[in-house]
Order: structure tokens, then C-alpha cells, then sequence
């Protein structure tokens, strides 16, 4: 702990820059504490307050541009990577597609504060065809108030935070294998939550295949379209025969039903 100080004064520039692309590019990073630190730093004189803020808002932008490129070019699609490298794509996804909804193209100003929600909220800017000025402006106002407010709460209470750190470097080991254990613990219970999830998914699932050889022959069988409409406008096709209902609206889906048996799909 005791060279951790001097470190972030000699490399904190380098440091903080490739941290948040790493944050912004969907590692299970936060940038927040660096922010932070920077911050305080900053307050003692030991780096520059703007230059830390400008060369995270540019990494992040860096990155957002990244992603948002992606999801123009390849639409919806681009999710299922952003699903490979978060702990919680599934819920993550549809909690920014309704953000979207509710709000439009301004949640690009607050979904970087939402974790897990800044990096799906960029390829969905570019599958919804946003303008690249429009998009530029807003997530640099939105970089910015993420970035700015973290550093700013940094150098507004800097000697708070030193006798903070000097606490934690007094209790040495113990500090750093409270702090890892802490981690390890949320990013298994997340994994294990995940894994189950699946799992339990895959046993219930039904293939393309299957479903047409049942339409074929006739069967009663009841499609259900559940994606968000977000993702019905990126990609406007349904199967034949398939009706339309929002996920947040199937509480009723056992009025519809009426004893038939039901595939449900979304993206």
C-alpha cells in the first residue's frame, strides 16, 4: 500500500487512461476509485485535475465509439458478444433497452453511473441509427459526468481520503485479503447465478428445427414474440403466425393460452 501512492503519481496518467478503455471495452473493472484517487492527488498538487479528466472522457469515448460502430454495422448481433464478457448481460440488456424507451437517446447521459449498463448502451445507439454527432455530443456530456463528478468528490475530500488509505495500509494484509475475498465472492455468486440461469434455459429450450417440424404437422401451437421493441425495430421479422407480447405484459399469458403450448422467443 505504502507504494501505491507514488506509483499512481508516476504512472497514473498511463494507468488511468488504459483502465477506463479496459472499463468502457466491458471488463468487470470499475474506474470509479481510481477517479478517486486521481482526484485527491490532484488536491495535493501531485497531478493535474484537468488532464486526469480529459484523458479518461477521451478513453471512454474512445471506446464508446468502438461499440457504437459495431452496432451499426452489425445490428442487434453485437449483444451476444457484450453477453460473453459481463456478469449480468441478460438483465443488463433489457434494463437499458427500457431506459432507451423511456427516455430516448438522453440516457446516454446517466447509463455510465448504471453498472453494467454503459457498455450495452452504445452498440444499442448504433443499432437505433442515432446520428454520430448526436451521439458524440451526448456521451461526451455523459463521459464527462461520470469521469468529473468521481474526481471532483477526489479532490473536494482528499485528506479525508489520506487518513482513509493510512488506515487501510495499517491493517496491510488484512485490508487487501478482506478486499479480494469481497470480490472473489460477488464475481462467483454472480458466475453461479448465471450458470444455473442457463442451464435451467437450455433444458427448456426448443430448436428452429423442432418448432417448424410442430407447425408441419399441425400442431396447437401458441408463438409468442417477446422482444423489446427496440430490438423489434432493429429487426422487424417475425415467425408466421407469432403475436407480439411485451416481456413486462405476460402475467396474463394463461388467459391466452387456453391449454395450448407455448414457444416463447426472444433475440
Amino acid at each position: 500500500m505504502n507504494d501505491l501512492l507514488p506509483f499512481l503519481i508516476q504512472h497514473g496518467y498511463e494507468l488511468l487512461f488504459f483502465w477506463v478503455l479496459a472499463e468502457t471495452m466491458g471488463l468487470p473493472i470499475p474506474s470509479v476509485p481510481l477517479f478517486i484517487a486521481m482526484g485527491a492527488l490532484a488536491e495535493a498538487g501531485q497531478v493535474s485535475l484537468s488532464l486526469s479528466i480529459c484523458l479518461a472522457v477521451c478513453a471512454a469515448l474512445l471506446s464508446d465509439l468502438f461499440w457504437y460502430s459495431l452496432g451499426r454495422r452489425r445490428g442487434g448481433k453485437v449483444l451476444i458478444s457484450i453477453c460473453r464478457i459481463t456478469l449480468e448481460p441478460d438483465s443488463c440488456v433489457r434494463r437499458t433497452e427500457n431506459i432507451f424507451a423511456r427516455y430516448g437517446v438522453r440516457a446516454l447521459l446517466v447509463t455510465k453511473f448504471i453498472p453494467g449498463m454503459g457498455v450495452v448502451s452504445m452498440p444499442l445507439a448504433g443499432v437505433m441509427r442515432m446520428r454520430l454527432s448526436r451521439f458524440l455530443l451526448l456521451d461526451g456530456l455523459g463521459a464527462l459526468a461520470w469521469v468529473g463528478s468521481y474526481t471532483l468528490v477526489g479532490y473536494l475530500f482528499g485528506r479525508q481520503l489520506d487518513r482513509a488509505l493510512a488506515y487501510a495500509s495499517g491493517m496491510g494484509r488484512t485490508f487487501l485479503m478482506l478486499a479480494a475475498c469481497g470480490l472473489a465472492i460477488y464475481v462467483l455468486r454472480k458466475y453461479v447465478s448465471r450458470r444455473r440461469f442457463i442451464r435451467e434455459l437450455f433444458i427448456a429450450r426448443i430448436t428452429p428445427q423442432e418448432l417448424k417440424g410442430k407447425l408441419d404437422a399441425g400442431d396447437n401451437v401458441l408463438i409468442i414474440d417477446v422482444r423489446h421493441a427496440l430490438d423489434f425495430e432493429a429487426d422487424p421479422h417475425v415467425i408466421p403466425g407469432a403475436i407480439r407480447i411485451p416481456y413486462e405484459h405476460m402475467e396474463g399469458l394463461a388467459d391466452i393460452a387456453k391449454g395450448r403450448e407455448i414457444v416463447v422467443y426472444c433475440t
